[in-house]
């Protein structure tokens, strides 16, 4: 057997931790979960993951910082396929099945982080600092697909960018209690009037 460098343990030390933590916080939302248990999920003692992410707070921020950048990456590649203003919104309407528990487990084990960490003003900051970095990553690929098919948005896209998020994120949650709600459906109207037909069809 190969015998691994200490980088690449820890590597493989913090891809298990992150694995691992994702999977406990989404299965048993940010509050119930424990680092304890996050770190037996892994195999490793709760040490660990202090020591990778500080706590399940850094650990919850880096699930959610991939995710990201895999969201990004699925974005750039279907906005750089579109060809007319209903491909753009085909691309930023979700279209999974309207049950879809993942997206709901992520909403509210979010939400939830939100909610705990609003006292803790340097995770506050950090939380908020990677969102908007986030946010000016579609910011940026929203322009370049505008520009290149004559659309003017309705509103500024780093508004454009927040409304959808929150509106994406507080129907997932509403779905959770709610099944019959048509989210692709609201989602596209609202997308419609958000980036109007450039020739004028509304």
């Amino acid at each position: 057997m190969e015998r691994l460098t200490r980088t690449e343990q820890q590597r493989r030390t913090h891809e298990r931790l992150l694995e691992a933590g994702r999977t406990v916080l989404l299965r048993r939302g940010f509050l119930a979960a424990t680092v304890e248990e996050i770190a037996a999920e892994a195999g490793y003692t709760r040490g660990a993951v202090y020591k990778h992410f500080g706590g399940k707070e850094g650990l919850w921020l880096s699930a959610i910082e991939a995710r990201s950048q895999a969201h990004l990456r699925l974005l750039e590649e279907a906005l750089g396929r579109a060809a007319s203003r209903e491909d753009l919104v085909a691309a930023l309407t979700p279209n999974g099945p309207v049950d879809d528990e993942d997206a709901a487990r992520w909403s509210r084990t979010a939400a939830e982080f939100m909610a705990a960490v609003a006292g803790q003003p340097e995770t506050a900051a950090a939380a908020v600092a990677a969102q908007r970095g986030h946010e000016q990553e579609i910011v940026a690929v929203l322009e370049r697909t505008c520009s290149r098919l004559g659309i003017e948005p309705a509103l500024p896209l780093s508004r454009v960018v927040v409304v959808l998020a929150a509106l994406g994120g507080s129907l997932t949650l509403r779905r959770g209690v709610d099944p019959e709600i048509d989210v692709p459906g609201i989602v596209a109207e609202v997308l419609a009037v958000v980036f109007p037909d450039p020739g004028g069809a509304g």
